[in-house]
């Protein structure tokens, strides 16, 4: 493994708001009505919904779900329920992005050892992955966008990046192998810009499923390229253990309808240092959750110096969130690089930022690349277990303070659960 110097730039850490926070800045009036699978015009529906009970339609679902996100008044809330053709009626909520040579990233979890060898200045690796966030800077000269969507609203034509966070996602996951600026861990990727993120960072519920949605449209099942999708952003919420459908939860309904037809998703854990059952996506079982480490160097073994920010080099990241061990969470959570991570920018630049949300994409373009050569294959569940117990099988010098061969105990009894480190190096 290469060692090469670090480059500070701009540290950056957005902490995610708590859930109970979150859920207080649910969008008033807003929501989402999913319905039922037989209902073959969703748009009708929506038209006819609107026309009768004053609606403001927003978005219309026609592939991960069927239905449509707009803005409705309680007293017309008991009549939509009611409607044969409406499965159930889902809260619009608040949703923001979880933030924070060859990357220290790439470095330390094997890409340059990897099949592409990431970082030598040639090679690319054939698959489609879409970044479900802020948008994609479209002239960065380091990243291949390939197409995209724009949910956020403004341009709807328009799915650039007037943020930033969704260009950092997307150069970690795939920058190209030019010799210029950064490399990702699936050099060259053909990259989908699902703008569901404003340029403040902040979307909600329905914007996220306009995301979904067309990622679904474009999966394996319905004919598409697109098989990796990253998710780097989160909001309250929790599992119910049946898509959704327990608890009116339209954004797990539509991940477990797009993972059903071969998207694997990878999502940020969140980073509020707390359990990430509370979080979603986080903490649905169909998806890969990424956790944090704190790496400065790129190379296993701890002891360098911190960067950007302050942490301690090989331990689990300060501010990420986690799982217990032996919890449900617990076999759908890996980890990777979050702090200090430099990558691709708005604008044709580069930044170095910290968080989950930079943890996440390396796991995203790990995956892409273990597909793409063949190495990851089955089902979605089988693919989320190969890249875990690829991390498992890896010696305990190559893991981390909060690994579960080195797990951190809390005063109660506990054991937090952070998950084994992905391993790019043998795919």
């Amino acid at each position: 493994m290469r060692r090469l110097p670090i480059a500070a730039a701009l540290c950056l850490l957005v902490l995610t708001a708590s859930p109970a926070v979150l859920a207080r800045e649910a969008h008033a009036g807003r929501y989402i009505v999913v319905l039922k699978d037989r209902v073959a015009r969703p748009g009708a529906v929506a038209s006819e919904h609107a026309r009768r009970f004053g609606l403001d339609v927003r978005h219309v679902y026609r592939s991960a779900i069927r239905g449509y996100a707009a803005t409705i008044s309680r007293s017309a809330l008991s009549d939509l329920r009611s409607d044969a053709r409406v499965a159930f009626v889902s809260a619009d909520r608040a949703i923001t992005a979880d933030v924070q040579t060859l990357p220290t990233g790439v470095n330390r979890i094997e890409g340059d050892q990897s099949s592409t060898t990431s970082g030598n200045g040639s090679g690319a690796v054939s698959i489609d992955v879409a970044v479900i966030d802020t948008g994609i800077d479209l002239d960065h000269p380091d990243l291949n966008v390939v197409g995209g969507k724009n949910c956020s609203g403004g341009r709807r034509s328009n799915f650039d990046d007037g943020n930033g966070h969704g260009s950092h996602v997307a150069g970690t996951i795939g920058a190209r192998d030019d010799g210029l600026g950064v490399v990702g861990m699936a050099p060259g990727a053909r990259l989908w810009a699902v703008r569901s993120l404003n340029n403040a960072g902040s979307g909600s519920t329905s914007s996220i499923v306009c995301g979904i949605d067309f990622v679904d449209s474009k999966s394996p099942a319905r004919g598409g390229p697109i098989r990796v999708a990253n998710m780097s952003l989160g909001g309250a919420g929790s599992d119910d253990g049946s898509c959704g459908t327990k608890n009116s939860d339209a954004m797990h309904a539509a991940i477990c309808r797009a993972v059903g037809h071969g998207v694997t998703f990878v999502v940020s854990a969140g980073n509020s240092h707390a359990n990430l059952s509370g979080s979603v996506p986080a903490a649905y079982n169909e998806v890969l959750t990424v956790t944090a480490v704190a790496d400065f160097n790129g190379a296993a073994g701890g002891g360098a110096a911190a960067t950007c920010r302050a942490d301690v080099d090989d331990t689990a990241a300060d501010f990420s969130n986690f799982t217990f061990a032996g919890s449900a969470d617990q076999g759908h959570t890996i980890a990777a690089p979050g702090v200090c991570i430099r990558s691709t920018w708005k604008g044709g630049v580069y930044r170095t930022i910290s968080g989950t949300s930079m943890a996440s994409p390396h796991v995203a373009g790990t995956a892409a690349l273990c597909i793409a050569t063949g190495g990851c294959a089955g089902s979605q569940s089988q693919i989320r277990q190969k890249l875990r117990n690829d991390a498992a099988g890896r010696p305990q010098s190559y893991g981390f303070v909060g690994d579960p061969y080195r797990p951190i105990h809390t005063g109660n009894g506990s054991t937090l659960f952070y998950g084994h480190l992905v391993y790019a190096g043998g795919y």
